[in-house]
């Protein structure tokens, strides 16, 4: 999806081999069919040094939220997985970006072939993307459809709490053909337990919370990206969503895979964090018209 950053503090600076060894050592990852490998109990907080993508969480929380965004796991969660195959060049593409990317040459991603692009605009409800004004505006002016996401942290505040910051920084919605819906990214933890500590009764609670806010505030039902791992692990593979939110579904593996309980396909296939476009690789599950479909609600 991007290239490491480079973080200025010695404690969160890459952890390359010494990190790796470390964590194979104490964390088997078994591959799982059309799936990401196995991870850590729920219930097991993250105590060891783990590098992924050039971050490093020691024995207590990250400080730095700018580094937590759609995938951030995915790369050393399908390093076992089956070798991606792209899909035709007439698939609709996509992207999604946050302040790793900086500053976007749109009219670049264009050209490349993109025509979506989901913003990460908020993280729990104290931190706001800085280069969402240049991400989002630009992808529009660019004449890609785009959409806004928030990463959940569950374990912070309440699902209402974080929808309303979300929707007031960012995450609104307009009938005009080229706003997608928002988006809930709610995946692994990078602070702790897999889960934030939640039951999945609690976990589907604070979902439905953050749903049910986002359509009073905006009309739209926000689209839920996940993997079907965590979704299993977390929520007890809950099938109460996908009758009215659209899934965008991670696996960087050969295809889309299972779908979480609910669900009989994907809106959206996040499958690998580098290609042709800046930022995570998406397909859309069908036609440009039913994208704008989407987008008009």
């Amino acid at each position: 999806m991007r290239k490491p950053a480079v973080l200025s503090h010695p404690a969160t600076r890459r952890v390359a081999v010494v990190a790796a060894i470390a964590l194979a050592a104490a964390i088997p990852f078994a591959a799982r069919a059309g799936s990401a490998p196995a991870h850590r109990p729920p219930s097991q907080p993250a105590k060891l040094a783990v590098a992924i993508e050039g971050r490093t969480a020691v024995s207590g929380p990250m400080s730095h939220p700018d580094l937590d965004h759609a995938g951030w796991s995915q790369p050393i969660r399908a390093a076992a997985s089956a070798t991606v195959h792209p899909l035709p060049a007439t698939v609709v593409r996509g992207m999604d970006v946050s302040s790793h990317q900086g500053n976007v040459n749109w009219p670049a991603a264009a050209t490349a072939g993109a025509r979506f692009a989901y913003v990460k605009a908020t993280e729990s409800t104290t931190y706001t993307n800085p280069y969402f004004p240049q991400q989002y505006n630009g992808s529009y002016n660019a004449g890609l459809v785009r959409g806004a996401y928030h990463f959940a942290l569950p374990d912070r505040s309440s699902g209402t709490a974080q929808a309303d910051y979300f929707v007031s920084h960012g995450g609104g919605w307009t009938r005009d053909g080229r706003t997608l819906p928002p988006a809930l990214d709610i995946e692994y933890n990078p602070y702790g337990p897999t889960c934030y500590g939640l039951s999945p009764a609690s976990m589907v609670s604070w979902i439905r919370a953050f749903s049910t806010e986002v359509h009073a505030r905006t009309g739209r039902y926000p689209v839920i990206y996940s993997t079907r791992n965590w979704w299993v692990d977390c929520t007890g593979n809950n099938a109460g969503f996908g009758a009215t939110n659209p899934l965008w579904i991670a696996c960087y593996c050969a295809s889309a895979g299972t779908m979480p309980a609910g669900w009989s396909f994907q809106t959206i296939w996040q499958f690998a964090s580098t290609g042709p476009l800046p930022g995570d690789q998406n397909y859309f599950n069908g036609s440009y018209a039913r994208l704008q479909a989407l987008a008009n609600g």
